[in-house]
């Protein structure tokens, strides 16, 4: 045989084997998980209850109808042979006591764990009965009627495991013609004696096939849709932790994570941006601002931030101010892009918003530091300077330098050494901490010793300083050194504010656990703006002049106290004077 001729014949061949294998091979062991016998033993358990109760029913209606045949005689049935009108009830009674008994054993554990084994063992014990008495009874009976209802009734309503199928109609069919042969028995039917008819055999033949492909097909398809179901389920887990996991990041982060529409309205926010906008809830933030624009202390800002992302389709450190929800002032940072559809058409914006005052301002602190270095420490050289290039400039071999020169270059001086020194210990206590050699103080000793060193200053003010703080004073537990820069920042910064002959009065008394000190003078006062920013690192009040202070006395009054573990602040307005308060630990006495 030729070669293209065996390729005719194996190419058909092949494609049949191929689809036989494809629809009807066995499921593989891998196809076949014990979550899927698990389901499907469950099923066939739950069905096999209905199909009992089913056979059931029809049995007995089969069987009232025998009954009444006795009495009232059916004409149809004169026409069945003499022995099977007088055995046909007894067969009957007999299977419903087998179905009484299979219902029992559906309830045990048996039933429960293997309803492969009830399934086949109720088919036989049914299928068989009739079959067993008509032996005995020296005749074939070919049930075609009970056949038939009994593998159709299990092919609709337990359509799994189609090998239990095929085993149960398998094994009626050679029960009835393999020992009806070695019997050699025959039918009661007059017109068909013998058990082999051929058109009884085709029949029983394709009803079985129909109903145990339909079985498979089934089962196939229940499979498949269990595996699909499964995955479907393990994608939803797994889509499940991926969200919580995004949910968490989203939930958590930082920055304000937002989405909001071309209009001017939030989509979605985060806790942070809440956090971020003075809400305490995201939600809030999404209901409350149906337009960004007024969230911004610069309206424009909105207009400038739609005609960067028209540009660009993007921003990057879009830093504005805005409000929040108390009325305080802000500054953020945006970072957004542009999310549009398939079609360009945008949809909305989504992005992150960062706080960033903090870092406005110690960019500002910043400013006005490289401002006081460029400015307050730069006058003082610039005047020593010219006064060195002044006195360079003689034609003189040997330069006399008159006492007031020599005392203006010697002020200038010591006003640079102040003004770095003040700069290095804000650093330090910025990075460090004020440190403290705590112990236990008389407060009256360190404020006479704080005036005794301002003596010259105070006369050269024509300033009157009272001193109310009593010797009783509990001691305090403090820095005698620290509490003495305190006391000495504050009458300075009083004398440096004021006009001369300025009134001082320093006061302490005691408020339960506490020292409550007060340095107050009747001098011009200070606004409420001022004082709420009195304390901050480098500012300095409108009232200071042409002072070469940078601003950093009351910031470390403020470090110090804070440190003591004390508060500080001022009571004052315009026109009505000031006065500085903070407060002090009395001194336990297991102290030091």
């Amino acid at each position: 045989m030729g070669k293209v001729a065996r390729m005719l014949i194996t190419t058909p061949f092949t494609t049949v084997q191929s689809w036989w294998r494809k629809t009807f091979s066995a499921p593989t062991t891998d196809e076949i998980t014990t979550l899927y016998r698990a389901w499907r033993n469950r099923f066939l358990w739950q069905r096999l209850r209905l199909w009992l109760w089913l056979a059931l029913i029809c049995l007995l209606s089969f069987t009232l109808r025998d009954i009444y045949s006795l009495f009232f005689p059916f004409a149809e049935l004169q026409q069945l042979p003499e022995v099977l009108r007088t055995q046909r009830l007894v067969i009957n009674v007999t299977m419903l006591a087998i179905l009484i008994i299979c219902f029992a054993l559906h309830k045990t554990k048996l039933g429960r764990h293997r309803p492969d084994l009830l399934f086949l063992g109720s088919s036989w014990s049914i299928s068989l009965a009739s079959q067993l008495f008509a032996t005995l009874s020296g005749f074939a009976l070919p049930d075609t009627i009970g056949w038939s209802l009994l593998f159709l009734s299990q092919a609709v309503l337990m359509p799994v495991c189609w090998i239990l199928h095929l085993l149960t109609q398998v094994s009626v069919l050679i029960y009835y013609f393999g020992v009806n042969t070695v019997l050699g028995l025959k039918t009661p039917i007059p017109d068909h004696p013998g058990i082999y008819n051929v058109t009884f055999i085709l029949y029983i033949f394709w009803f079985c096939t129909i109903c145990d492909i339909g079985v498979y097909l089934y089962d196939r398809l229940q499979r498949s849709e269990f595996f699909a179901r499964k995955e479907l389920e393990s994608a939803y887990q797994k889509l499940k932790v991926a969200e919580a996991k995004y949910r968490s990041i989203f939930e958590n982060a930082v920055e304000g994570i937002f989405q909001s529409s071309p209009d001017g309205h939030y989509i979605t926010a985060n806790p942070a941006l809440a956090r971020i906008y003075g809400y305490s809830l995201a939600q809030e933030v999404t209901a409350n601002f149906t337009d960004i624009e007024q969230l911004y202390v610069d309206p424009n800002r909105r207009a400038e931030f739609v005609r960067l992302m028209e540009k660009y389709g993007s921003v990057s450190e879009f830093e504005s101010q805005i409000y929040r929800r108390d009325g305080s002032i802000v500054w953020i940072s945006e970072k957004a892009y542009a999310v549009c559809d398939e079609q360009g058409k945008l949809l909305y914006y989504e992005g992150l918003i960062e706080d960033i005052t903090q870092r406005k301002q110690t960019e500002e602190e910043l400013r006005v530091f490289f401002h006081a270095v460029s400015h307050d420490l730069r006058n003082p050289v610039l005047g020593t300077l010219m006064v060195l290039k002044n006195l360079l400039a003689r034609s003189e071999e040997n330069i006399a330098i008159s006492r007031s020169i020599l005392e203006r270059m010697i002020q200038s001086s010591d006003r640079q050494l102040n003004l770095i020194n003040s700069l290095m210990e804000t650093h330090i206590s910025e990075v460090q901490g004020v440190v403290l050699q705590l112990q236990a103080v008389q407060l009256l000793t360190v404020v006479e010793a704080a005036i005794a060193d301002l003596e010259p200053l105070l006369a050269q003010n024509q300033a009157k300083l009272t001193n109310l703080v009593s010797a009783d004073l509990p001691l305090v537990n403090a820095d005698p050194t620290q509490l003495w820069r305190v006391f000495s920042n504050l009458i300075v910064n009083a004398l440096k504010h004021n006009p001369p002959e300025l009134l001082l009065t320093i006061n302490a008394t005691r408020k339960d656990k506490m020292i409550y000190c007060t340095v107050s003078d009747n001098g011009r006062g200070i606004s409420q703006q001022q004082s709420e920013r009195l304390f901050d690192l480098y500012f300095r009040g409108t009232s200071i002049g042409n002072s070469v202070s940078l601003g950093l006395g009351l910031y470390l009054c403020k470090q110090i106290i804070h440190a003591h573990g004390g508060e500080i602040g001022v009571n004052s307005a315009l026109d009505a004077g000031a006065t500085f308060w903070f407060t002090l630990p009395i001194s336990s006495p297991f102290t030091g």
